[in-house]
């Protein structure tokens, strides 16, 4: 059986940063704001507003905004790699 890899816990750092800890005890810095600046899409440059933005949850073991609004893979978050 593999092991599913969640997210345990997650840390607004600033700018755009958020410190977060997997279920394997893996913890990675991840930088959000690259990703939120590239995109053309309203439903995502509207995250550039911190207040919106640091009103994640973690739900199902996954960083989540605004009832799935915005949402990543694991795998990318486990990374570090927003693209």
């Amino acid at each position: 059986m593999d092991y599913i890899v969640t997210v345990k816990r997650a840390i607004y750092l600033g700018d755009y940063v958020i410190r977060i800890l997997f279920s394997d005890k893996t913890e990675r810095a991840v930088d959000f704001k690259s990703f939120l600046r590239q995109s053309a899409h309203p439903a995502i440059t509207k995250y550039l507003k911190e207040e919106l933005f640091k009103g994640f949850k973690i739900i199902h073991g996954n960083l989540n905004w605004n009832d799935y609004d915005l949402i990543f893979p694991i795998d990318d978050l486990y990374e570090g790699k927003m693209n």
